[in-house]
């Protein structure tokens, strides 16, 4: 029987922040499952800018936890200190700087000291969403009803089945899964994928760990996604549904609905007066 478990980061109402002419709605939250003894994931919806990330820690233990923190910390720092410049150059630069950190923090541990990161931030004027991504974490679309994977995953099975190396349901993929091949605090360093993307009013954009995707099918997330909720309702559907699912590891979401900027309150009138017993304006 399906026993819904406290999430290790309670999924709050959503905020509101102004980039140009858009509102964004955002909101975010995080569930143990049911094979690991604690959460290793990490999330950050940011209070004053719109910016969110989600980490994963890679197996269980110390490092995974400290690799989360420190690349969250890391990179939503850099970020901050840049703002308002948001570019490829200085997103770069953050995600280098974010394994830097997260590879000195493990170097005086035995265990592997490593995560997952995949990052949306938005430019101020609202003009561009930047994704900065690196290992199995994802982004998907929701724009005009299609539901998009817009992030490669960064695993041997990726690429074992993109170059037909094995089918998709075979042991050789099912091994292949957990092999990532680019990851924060991986011994190389490597680059992130940056995507820049125009926002468009009615999107709807979903980061999350593999605890969400792996769980449900394309058609799950499609529908839990464009039943219109507000984004904190999306959420705590989508970790219920991961946890009904089989909740086979930690999941993370974050949920950012795009609107037309808040029409302005219209200037209250100035305040009549009154003058020798007659009221005037």
């Amino acid at each position: 029987m399906f026993r819904r478990r406290p999430p290790d980061r309670p999924v709050e109402a959503a905020r509101r922040l102004t980039a140009g002419r858009l509102t964004l709605e955002v909101a975010g939250g995080s569930v143990l499952g049911h094979r690991y003894p604690a959460n290793y994931d990490v999330l950050h919806v940011d209070e004053e800018l719109p910016l969110a990330v989600v980490c994963d820690g890679m197996g269980e233990g110390e490092g995974s936890r400290v690799a989360g923190t420190t690349a969250t910390q890391t990179f939503v720092g850099r970020v901050r200190a840049a703002w308002p410049a948001v570019d490829a150059a200085g997103l770069h630069a953050a995600a280098a700087e974010t394994q830097r950190r997260v590879r000195r923090a493990g170097a005086t541990r035995t265990g592997l000291t490593g995560c997952t990161l995949t990052a949306l931030v938005v430019e101020p004027d609202g003009d561009r969403g930047w994704l900065v991504h690196l290992g199995d974490s994802r982004a998907y679309r929701l724009r005009d009803g299609l539901l998009e994977l817009v992030t490669a995953d960064h695993t041997m099975a990726w690429l074992g089945l993109l170059h037909g190396w094995w089918p998709a349901g075979s042991p050789e993929a099912a091994r292949a899964r957990y092999q990532l091949l680019r990851y924060v605090g991986h011994p190389d360093q490597p680059e992130p994928d940056l995507l820049a993307t125009r926002l468009r009013r009615g999107d709807t954009w979903l980061l999350c760990t593999d605890g969400v995707s792996d769980q449900l099918g394309y058609h799950r997330l499609r529908d839990l996604l464009a039943a219109r909720r507000d984004p904190a309702r999306t959420v705590r559907a989508l970790l219920d549904a991961s946890l009904e699912a089989g909740g086979e590891d930690n999941a993370t979401a974050v949920v950012l609905r795009v609107h037309p900027a808040l029409p302005l309150p219209p200037l209250s009138a100035p305040a009549p007066r009154r003058d020798r017993g007659h009221l005037t304006s």
